[in-house]
């Protein structure tokens, strides 16, 4: 049950989903702005990415009620109805995540979790380095994703091994990036459409628990 600390204000968001939401914030910004130099750097980056999409993936199911999928995963049609209404100035104001704002975290989180696996497995792939060093090597991967190249080694040193993951994450980190653009622009609308700030919110994890 929500948490009334203040006249006017209930308690939302637990710590963990915001320190959750600022590490990832965080960390991808490092890791997409680092573009893999120093690698330590972009390598950490990612890894604190992948730990912290765990985290909030097993949250989702034993966390608070405003943590858990079952209060804000919908059906899409809730979710295009919710956004016309948006758009319109009209939306219900939800005091979890609204329709589209549970769409765009799950969203987040599987484009998150593809873009550090992808990119795990391309270090190992390719320097058998990290988690997954041992476990994913050129050997495993299928014909389609090797070239035709008799000098690669064990680990795909010469690249060729580790090509198709890389395109995979550099795909992935760009539709990341083009997702987090969408939800900014869907934060600002809906902070403007319902009165409040959904970013300080965030932060401090209180919102009005009234319209």
């Amino acid at each position: 049950m929500a948490d009334r600390s203040e006249t006017g204000m209930v308690r939302v968001w637990d710590p963990l989903i915001r320190v959750g939401h600022w590490v990832l914030v965080v960390a991808f910004a490092t890791a997409y702005l680092s573009e893999g130099e120093p690698q330590w750097l972009h390598s950490y980056a990612g890894y604190a990415i992948a730990v912290t999409v765990a985290v909030r993936i097993l949250w989702g199911f034993v966390g608070p009620r405003r943590a858990r999928f079952t209060d804000f995963v919908t059906g899409p049609g809730r979710v295009l109805q919710y956004l016309r209404d948006l758009v319109s100035g009209r939306a219900e104001r939800h005091l979890g995540h609204s329709p589209a704002g549970g769409a765009m975290t799950v969203a987040l989180l599987f484009a998150l979790a593809l873009t550090a696996l992808s990119g795990m497995a391309t270090l190992a792939v390719e320097e058998g380095q990290g988690p997954l060093a041992g476990i994913v090597t050129a050997q495993s991967l299928p014909a389609w994703a090797m070239e035709e190249d008799d000098d690669h080694d064990e680990y795909g040193e010469q690249g060729e091994g580790g090509e198709a993951f890389e395109e995979i994450h550099e795909f992935a980190a760009n539709a990341t990036l083009l997702l987090i653009v969408l939800h900014l622009l869907g934060v600002l609308w809906a902070s403007r459409v319902h009165g409040e700030n959904l970013a300080r919110a965030m932060i401090s994890g209180r919102k009005r628990s009234t319209e």
